[in-house]
């Protein structure tokens, strides 16, 4: 009772409860559809007690108009609740996409292992898909069973007593099917996942399982968690539709049991002929719910589940605010203190008590070896990574004291692996701005130094860049990616290893793209590995092993760091180990 309560309390559930006009509307329409399922019934018992014996034709024709009509209300009733249901859950959808596409973001950044078992997208088109079928009028139309047994009782008790027995025996089975397929229901969503996460694996580094030969052994991990799906959908349709056949097999018994019961209530007097067939029927329309139940229950269960895991998910992630007080976009400082890092679903920290300042106009470049920290610093400066201690601060109000998109555009954030979006160059560039002027995007591209570039493309800025940037190059993808990053003259510019694709023209119009945010009032965090885009920066912070080792100007720094690799270096022959370079060299 307490989950019950829970769940209606829910996010999920005010959502749905918006709609209570429309679901009191398919309550009245099911009401409206099982009083007129009697009308087979009574026709038939009419025909045979009343114009049988009559032999009035008239009668027979003008029951037959009445019926007609009936069975034409009936249908378009049918009609309208069906499509009241999928409109409800279209509606649902609509109010909670958005909100869907939050948790999708969120579980991207805060819990990325999640990701591969869980997606809220999947879990609102399964409630969806339940609430547009037939699953929810059979589990409205499951009431109505007492009113069809009750007809049927004072029809004769002892026809409602036989239709009773055969409902209990009917739920024992719907009990039945609810134990037997929800674990297995689970279980096919996990083998669905791991299928779906190898396909997805294999698509993103085809070339490099074509170039080492492991195209085949890959294949056959695919091929196993395939049939391991198979398996488990072979089980689960197995079990379902042998449920689902006894029930429907014991149904049509149960019509027949009744129809004897009626046949010895003729033969003693104490029905007419017709309630033999009437009776029959009655009994097969107030048993088609439960039926009809069992046919949709793995749509239930499944529902069912999606409807507790994005519950679940609503609860634990609140919905992101606007800060009441808009702070104007920073322009002065960006200050780091004792900033601790560590990355979603993993227990160990990858930065500790990192520290630095900077101003307008400083740009910063970071060096350490690989697997130092220097990437997962920029994500913690930029707010992918929630700290774990200490804080990001801009102008001296942390991030989170911004509204997330408003600070976003005072952000330019190139990642180590460029990640383009399908949609033309001009699209990637103006991050997808409906609004964008045409001047800004071109001056970012010219910042970038890569319009000129971008026209011999073969439809200019509107070539599509395809499915994650596979219609450039390497080097092409990543300038536009920088162009991104330049686009409205970020206050912050964030680059993390972003010559490691360019030539040196690239890392040319890299430096001058640097120097230039400089010029304009920005601050920029370069993340290097090459140390020859040094030149365009002023302020160096060293890193080992998560850790600041020293910061301050460039020339100074360098001259450190040169320092330590020359000690290093005399002292390896002594003592056979090779230094450690805080910096590697250029290639």
């Amino acid at each position: 009772m307490a989950s019950v309560t829970q769940t209606k309390r829910s996010e999920l559930g005010d959502a749905i409860a918006e709609f209570r006009s429309g679901l009191v509307g398919v309550a009245v329409l099911s009401a409206v559809l099982n009083i007129l399922a009697l009308t087979s019934s009574i026709y038939l018992m009419l025909v045979y007690d009343r114009v049988l014996p009559s032999a009035r034709l008239e009668t027979l024709y003008s029951l037959l108009v009445i019926v007609t009509v009936v069975y034409l209300f009936y249908g378009a009733f049918d009609i309208m609740r069906s499509r009241l249901l999928s409109d409800i859950g279209a509606a649902l959808d609509r109010s909670l996409a958005g909100r869907v596409q939050q948790l999708e973001t969120f579980l991207a950044l805060r819990r990325p292992r999640l990701v591969e078992t869980a997606s809220p997208i999947r879990d609102l088109d399964q409630i969806r898909s339940f609430l547009s079928g037939a699953g929810p009028a059979a589990l409205i139309d499951l009431p109505w069973v007492i009113f069809f047994l009750g007809v049927l009782s004072f029809v004769n008790i002892w026809l409602g007593v036989v239709t009773l027995v055969g409902a209990i025996v009917l739920a024992c089975l719907t009990w039945a099917t609810e134990r037997i397929t929800k674990q297995r229901v689970a279980g096919l969503a996990t083998a669905a996942n791991a299928r779906r996460v190898l396909a997805d694996g294999q698509k993103r580094h085809v070339e490099v399982m074509h170039s080492l030969g492991m195209r085949a052994r890959m294949e056959d991990r695919w091929t196993q968690a395939n049939q391991d799906y198979l398996d488990a959908q072979t089980e689960l349709t197995s079990k379902t539709v042998l449920l689902g056949g006894i029930a429907k097999v014991f149904r049509v018994f149960l019509q027949s049991l009744v129809l004897s019961v009626g046949a010895i209530l003729v033969i003693r007097g104490e029905a007419s002929g017709g309630i033999i067939f009437a009776s029959s029927i009655l009994a097969g329309r107030a048993l088609a719910p439960v039926d009809q139940a069992i046919a949709s229950w793995r749509g239930f269960v499944t529902a069912r589940e999606s409807w507790a895991r994005l519950s679940k998910l609503l609860r634990e992630v609140p919905q992101p605010g606007h800060p009441a007080t808009l702070l104007p976009l920073p322009s002065k400082t960006l200050s780091v203190d004792r900033l601790t890092l560590t990355p979603p679903d993993v227990p160990r920290a990858v930065v500790v008590d990192a520290a630095f300042r900077a101003s307008a106009g400083d740009a910063i470049g970071i060096l350490g070896a690989s697997a130092c920290g220097k990437s997962s610093l920029l994500r913690g400066v930029i707010g992918a990574w929630l700290p774990t201690r200490g804080e990001v601060r801009l102008d001296g109000a942390k991030l989170e004291q911004w509204d997330s998109d408003l600070i976003g555009q005072t952000i330019g954030y190139l990642p180590q692996t460029v990640e383009l979006f399908t949609g033309s160059v001009a699209d990637n560039i103006a991050r997808f701005d409906p609004n964008a002027p045409s001047e800004a995007v071109i001056a970012a591209a010219t910042a970038a130094g890569i319009h000129e570039t971008i026209l011999q493309l073969p439809d200019g800025y509107a070539t599509q860049v395809g499915d994650d940037g596979q219609n450039v190059s390497a080097g092409q993808r990543q300038r536009i990616g920088l162009a991104r990053a330049l686009y409205g003259d970020p206050f912050l510019v964030v680059l993390d290893e972003p010559n490691s694709n360019l030539d040196p023209v690239g890392e040319e119009a890299l430096a001058r793209a640097i120097i230039g945010v400089r010029k304009r009032g920005g601050i920029v965090l370069v993340a290097a590995h090459r140390t020859s885009i040094l030149k365009a920066v002023n302020l160096v912070l060293l890193m080992h092993a998560g850790q600041t080792q020293g910061f301050g100007p460039r020339d100074e720094m360098l001259a450190k760091v040169a320092e330590a690799q020359n000690k290093g270096a005399r002292a390896a022959p002594k003592s056979g180990a090779s230094s450690l370079a805080i910096v590697p060299r250029d290639e």
